[in-house]
């Protein structure tokens, strides 16, 4: 009597079970309502005003030692400009850039109210 392997058990004749991923959140859209160009651009003013007053004594000490230099001030102000660029790549984040948009929209209405009373 010959044994014959069920088929359902071999290697060769299973399919590949179906991998499906499952996450427990969705993952929020950085910019769920879109703005248009000016409104945008409004946005970005907010973000780099933010990001400069985060870094302001760093942006001020640069500019202290940049006063009255041309070209000396690439040597003689290195300290200060890695200073300042450092905080400004440090701190130019998208949570800065969403907090400028979160900004933006709570202003909104405020902005609105001086369109109308002018």
């Amino acid at each position: 009597m010959a044994m014959t392997a069920d088929p359902a058990s071999t290697d060769a004749t299973k399919s590949p079970q179906p991998v499906t991923l499952r996450t427990t959140t969705a993952l929020p859209s950085r910019s769920p309502i879109p703005l248009s160009a000016s409104q945008e651009t409004q946005v970005q003013q907010l973000y780099y005003k933010r990001v400069r007053a985060i870094c302001r004594t760093e942006i001020h000490d640069f500019a202290a030692c940049a006063l009255n230099r041309t070209i000396s001030a690439t040597w003689a102000c290195r300290d200060q400009r890695i200073a300042m660029n450092a905080c400004l790549v440090d701190h130019s984040t998208q949570e800065q850039r969403d907090l400028a948009r979160e900004e933006w929209f709570a202003t909104m209405e405020d902005r609105r109210r001086e369109r109308e009373e002018q």
